[in-house]
């Protein structure tokens, strides 16, 4: 009987170990179930701070990139109004250099002419030019734009003064 009571002692320890066991397993199982499940929400959550933060991220960086359009556009404004300033006042000199160019090529023309009409009145008072500046016989004439000499009347006079050279 001793080895029944032996026996019967194994079984008591085993089976009372067991409930024990059975019952310590359970419970562990259960807590293991729910920090599973911790866990688990835990990494979701994180999962969507990180999915949230990740969309901050893109909308921060659409913002900059919205922003750097923006100031481009306000640039591309600026230097399309500068350039319609700089062709405005490009034309502006044009213009005033093609008004230069007419009233330089008129006048021009307008010297040539007097130059011409010089000549001629030059022409026609060559035969009374001469040479000595104090010579008493010069007569005064006067020359018309076209050329024609008239001699002035002059009383005569014994001591004619020289001409100046701005005379002539």
């Amino acid at each position: 009987m001793e080895y029944l009571d032996t026996i019967m002692n194994i079984l008591g320890w085993i089976s009372g170990g067991g409930i024990l066991v059975f019952a310590t397993w359970k419970f562990a199982r259960r807590k293991a179930a729910a920090e599973a499940k911790q866990a688990e929400a835990v990494a979701k959550q994180a999962e969507a701070d990180a999915e949230k933060a990740k969309a901050q991220a893109m909308l921060e960086q659409q913002n900059y990139y919205q922003q750097m359009a923006d100031d481009l556009a306000k640039d591309r404004d600026y230097y399309k109004q500068d350039r319609d300033e700089q062709r405005e006042r490009l034309d502006k000199l044009t213009r005033s250099m093609m008004e230069w160019k007419n009233l330089t090529d008129k006048t021009i023309d307008d010297l040539r002419r007097q130059v011409a009409r010089n000549g001629r009145q030059l022409e026609a008072i060559r035969p009374f030019m001469c040479g000595d500046l104090k010579c008493k016989k010069r007569v005064r004439v006067a020359v018309s734009a076209e050329g024609v000499v008239e001699q002035a009347k002059q009383e005569e006079k014994k001591d004619i003064e020289p001409l100046d050279m701005n005379d002539l």
